[in-house]
């Protein structure tokens, strides 16, 4: 009777102590599934479940990301507009096209053709004489470069939109036809292109083009100076 009474009163404690190390599992482990502690008393009576409830719940909703198309043409079709100096001629109006390889994400080929036409020269002026005539004064050039996009970036308007941009140098040979003669010219500069889409870009370029010419009476080296603003296409 006495030993009967003892583990009648013990039960409640084994349910009791059951529960406690059941509740610190739950919190430790922080697992998604329900815990549940079960207490058999073959002596005494039924068996006593204990069930608890998940503290954290894991189930996150993840967001849906759109991932931008990317076109990856490697060629670049472009017309551009700007002022050219022609040294003793005066600084004129300039258009022209060029075409753009590129090779790898930092580097690119690029051929392009301009137009110009000078003015007269000062000796001309005050001279008051004709050094050559309007047919001769139309300024022709081409060229073959190399480019280096030294460095790429981003620009920022506003605070939702962003552009891809690349400051790059570029330099090559090629030729130029001025004054009813050919003239081998190297040419050399910089330019920064800003990604409007991912197939439209614009462009501000500044290059210079030099070559040998005596048609001033005296033979030197010119620096023509060149600065325009583009717009081409990748396809």
């Amino acid at each position: 009777m006495e030993s009967r009474l003892r583990l009648f009163l013990l039960i409640p404690v084994v349910a009791m102590a059951s529960s406690g190390c059941a509740l610190f599992h739950h919190k430790a482990t922080a697992d998604s599934e329900p815990v549940s502690a079960t207490v058999v008393d073959s002596a005494a009576g039924p068996t006593t479940t204990v069930v608890t409830e998940p503290v954290i719940d894991p189930k996150i909703e993840r967001r849906k990301v759109k991932v931008a198309k990317i076109d990856s043409e490697n060629f670049e079709l472009g017309l551009y507009g700007g002022i050219l100096s022609i040294e003793d001629f005066g600084s004129h109006s300039v258009v022209g096209a060029k075409l753009a390889y590129h090779v790898t994400e930092s580097f690119f080929l690029e051929g392009l053709y301009g137009y110009s036409k000078g003015g007269q020269s000062s000796a001309e002026t005050i001279g008051n004489f004709q050094l050559m005539t309007d047919a001769q004064r139309k300024y022709k050039y081409y060229a073959l470069s190399a480019g280096w996009n030294a460095l790429p970036g981003e620009i920022f308007v506003g605070e939702n939109r962003a552009y891809n941009t690349a400051l790059y140098l570029i330099a090559g040979v090629g030729r130029t036809d001025f004054g009813n003669d050919q003239r081998f010219t190297i040419n050399g500069g910089f330019g920064y292109r800003i990604l409007l889409t991912d197939w439209l870009a614009t462009h501000l370029d500044v290059r210079d083009y030099l070559y040998d010419t005596d048609l001033t009476g005296k033979k030197k080296v010119v620096n023509n100076l060149e600065a325009s603003l583009g717009l081409s296409v990748f396809f």
